[in-house]
């Protein structure tokens, strides 16, 4: 049965040459998307509605699947290159991406990044193929509560991928959790903080927000530090790129398989999505290193935790859409849409009836994340190029990207405000050590939290102990508390592996001491012995014969100086040998 599907699917795919064009020309226009901070995946996935209208089932599928996929990695090229992160995801790992580009190796973290998304989109495509049924009947069991708890996993986050000091995170959090409750309550519909602005009760998106922190903040700097003072970024090497990016992947690869089962787990709960997906495999990449202080600094781990993440979340968001017809996110909820349209019903019919259909979208799952690795090698090569621009006209073009990418997300002059606000802010922030990160999860994981805990609260009437209680539920504390304990655990660990060998050596040492002692105390009695035996040596000579002749007297005179030399201790033994001689 399953072998007559497989059969079914390559011929549904690779029966008209067609299929492979199409998702070939949608990754390329996913690459463009992602590529330009302000124009997200579902952005593009709704561009491409009107023309899956034109094509077959397969194909239309494949479009919108192959350009989500290209689009997320391709987030990564802004934020590596201008510090400006095209995804929220990406922004998890934008400081060490950027680090690196200061350091001339951009085009090997970008190489990391987008072998890491390709392996972690294979594997989210394996996960999909063999664990949709199983894991969606697992996701069914999740509700409010446990949704909360998963967010509230995912603030942990903040605190773990915080330079500096904690508290400092922990206010960015807050801050960015503040900025989040701006707009109409998600549950009772009042306004707050809006100020009277109508602009406002939409609530303040974490897109403009993103590019203002991270994008403007940088042209700012830029603009008002002195140009002897600016620091150059060195040209980006792209020669022996795809070589040493392998050979970086070999080396992180328990980050790249980390990274793939949080993604993929995180990934299968509806709602959750990349996001969560990347900053929560950031935290655990982070809590589980030798190397914790290089995060931040230019680290590859945590490019190749959260990169594969990405993808991996991207292909098992798809098991709840396909399983049962509920949207993992916002780019499966078009996709059903489209499947709808196609007369393809999502659900657990899906599974049972013709499942051509269903291991053709598995099929199109692996090509893309395959064309993925040739694809983005080409736009890392050309993008890098952009570092060349004379540096005035670079950041006149990073502010027209920021105010172009912002204007287009509502069509409305409130989120250009919004950038340059953001952007001040990332200038202050900055300068008194406060991470930009954490504001950004605040604001995305901000709706999520309180949505789900007003709406476990309202049904339970207040009964907050139905957030310990259920099993799930107690899983998801105990991850976030050992996610939050894990470095200090993992410290005193160390130190009290540390101690035990230092008592070890303590222990060895005094007993070597103590053998040295013996030796010392051994040699020195066998001196005593010798000295005492010469001596007493000497005064049997002299008893049996003082009168011998004058070879004998001079041998019992040496005799007697070395005694005396010998064992000092036996001064009158030795004056009664010497008067004896006498």
């Amino acid at each position: 049965m399953m072998g007559e599907s497989i059969l079914g699917a390559f011929e549904l795919v690779f029966s008209d040459p067609m299929n492979i064009i199409v998702v070939a020309l949608a990754g390329a226009f996913g690459l463009v998307i992602g590529a330009i901070p302000g124009l997200t995946a579902t952005l593009g996935a709704a561009l491409l509605i009107p023309f899956t209208f034109f094509l077959d089932p397969v194909p239309a599928i494949g479009a919108i699947i192959s350009m989500s996929a290209m689009a997320i990695f391709a987030g990564d090229i802004p934020g590596a290159l201008l510090r400006m992160p095209g995804t929220p995801s990406s922004a998890a790992y934008v400081e060490d991406a950027y680090a690196l580009t200061q350091k001339g190796k951009g085009a090997i973290a970008l190489g990391v990044s987008l072998i890491a998304s390709s392996i972690g989109g294979l594997v989210g495509s394996i996960i999909l193929i063999f664990l949709a049924q199983a894991l969606g009947r697992f996701a069914m069991n999740f509700s409010s509560f446990e949704y909360f708890w998963v967010a509230v996993l995912g603030l942990t986050a903040a605190v773990i991928i915080s330079r500096g000091t904690q508290v400092k995170g922990a206010l960015a959090l807050l801050f960015g959790l503040l900025i989040s409750t701006v707009g109409l309550d998600v549950t009772l519909g009042q306004p707050r903080f809006t100020f009277g602005v109508d602009e406002l009760y939409r609530g303040i998106d974490f897109i403009p927000a993103m590019i203002g922190l991270f994008g403007l903040s940088e042209v700012l700097r830029n603009v008002t530090t002195p140009t002897e003072k600016i620091r150059k970024l060195p040209r980006v090497k792209t020669k022996g790129m795809v070589r040493e990016s392998f050979r970086e992947i070999g080396r992180n690869k328990g980050k790249v398989a980390q990274g793939s089962a949080v993604g993929a787990s995180v990934g299968v709960l509806p709602g959750a999505g990349a996001d969560i997906a990347a900053w929560i495999s950031y935290a655990v990449s982070k809590s589980t290193s030798k190397k914790r202080n290089e995060y931040g600094k230019g680290s590859l781990e945590p490019i190749a935790g959260a990169a594969s993440a990405n993808n991996a979340a991207l292909g098992s968001a798809f098991i709840p859409t396909l399983a049962f017809g509920i949207p993992g996110d916002t780019i499966t909820a078009i996709l059903i849409g489209v499947l709808v349209i196609k007369g393809v019903e999502p659900g657990p019919m899906l599974f049972t009836g013709d499942t051509s259909t269903l291991f053709s979208i598995y099929l199109v799952f692996i090509i893309a994340n395959i064309l993925l690795l040739p694809f983005g090698f080409l736009l890392i090569r050309g993008a890098t190029s952009i570092l060349r621009i004379p540096r005035p006209v670079l950041m006149a073009m990073i502010v027209a990207v920021s105010v172009v990418g912002a204007y287009a997300i509502n069509n409305g002059y409130l989120e250009i405000i919004i950038v340059l606000v953001f952007g001040v802010l990332g200038v202050l922030f900055e300068r008194f050590g406060i991470p930009l990160a954490p504001v950004v999860l605040g604001i995305v994981l901000g709706p999520i939290v309180e949505s789900n805990f007003m709406s476990s609260v309202i049904k339970t009437d207040w009964d907050i102990t139905q957030f310990f209680t259920r099993p799930i539920s107690a899983v998801l504390i105990v991850l976030t508390l050992l996610l939050l304990l894990f470095p200090v655990i993992s410290t005193l660990i160390s130190k009290r592996r540390g101690s035990d060998v230092t008592e070890e050596e303590t222990v060895s040492v005094a007993a070597a001491n103590t053998d040295e002692d013996k030796q010392a105390d051994a040699h020195a009695e066998q001196d005593d012995r010798t000295a005492q035996e010469r001596a007493s040596g000497f005064v049997n000579d002299a008893d049996s014969g003082p009168s011998t002749n004058s070879e004998s007297l001079e041998n019992g005179a040496d005799g007697v100086n070395d005694a005396r030399s010998d064992a000092p201790g036996d001064a009158r033994k030795d004056e009664g040998s010497e008067g004896t001689e006498r």
